[in-house]
């Protein structure tokens, strides 16, 4: 596989990750350079991973995981964007979701890497090696990650109390997005 098709796909698999980057950022309280990196890392570790899983898998997984993938990942959106849309209703003090557990950063990079998965799966059938497509893949998702928290924070500045509403509507959007591409195909 040829080095501009590994660095499109690695970029259209990192479009999940800025979007939902944006929303951690602009919900997140505690703007660190260590929340940043860690949500940066995140996300480009479970894509990176995700990718060799399926490469690693090749046809056997697939049957697996094909089927659902758009319901997991709808599942899991769903669940922490409606959690954020609950929390934005609540005052300040009542506020309880940190943006930057690992707990909810695992989850909301699973859901975003279900597609690195599949294009892992691609590549075993290639017969392409893994290794240059899975550093690409997780740099371009940190890369993107990062860009997406700094967004986030700008847009969270201009949105104040709204941007944990307007972050959980894209996240729901997102996996909305997913479910329907996934029953489509």
């Amino acid at each position: 596989m040829d080095i501009i098709t590994v660095l499109a796909i690695s970029t259209g698999l990192a479009m999940d990750c800025f979007a939902v980057s944006i929303s951690a950022g602009a919900c997140n309280k505690k703007f660190t350079l260590f929340n940043t990196l860690k949500i940066a890392l995140m996300f480009g570790f479970f894509q990176a991973a995700m990718t060799l899983a399926g490469w690693l898998g090749g046809t056997g997984f697939l049957k697996y995981v094909e089927k659902f993938s758009g319901i997991i990942a709808f599942a899991l959106l769903l669940i922490i964007g409606i959690r954020m849309i609950v929390e934005s209703f609540k005052k300040e003090e009542e506020k309880n979701i940190n943006y930057c557990s690992t707990k909810v950063l695992a989850v909301l990079a699973i859901a975003t890497s279900i597609d690195a998965l599949a294009a892992g799966i691609s590549f075993s059938f290639l017969k392409s090696a893994p290794v240059f497509p899975v550093i690409a893949i997780g740099a371009a998702s940190f890369i993107f990650s990062l860009a997406g928290v700094y967004a986030g924070k700008k847009t969270g500045e201009l949105l104040g109390s709204k941007a944990e509403l307007a972050g959980g509507v894209i996240l729901i959007v997102i996996g909305a997005k997913t479910l329907i591409e996934n029953l489509a195909g």
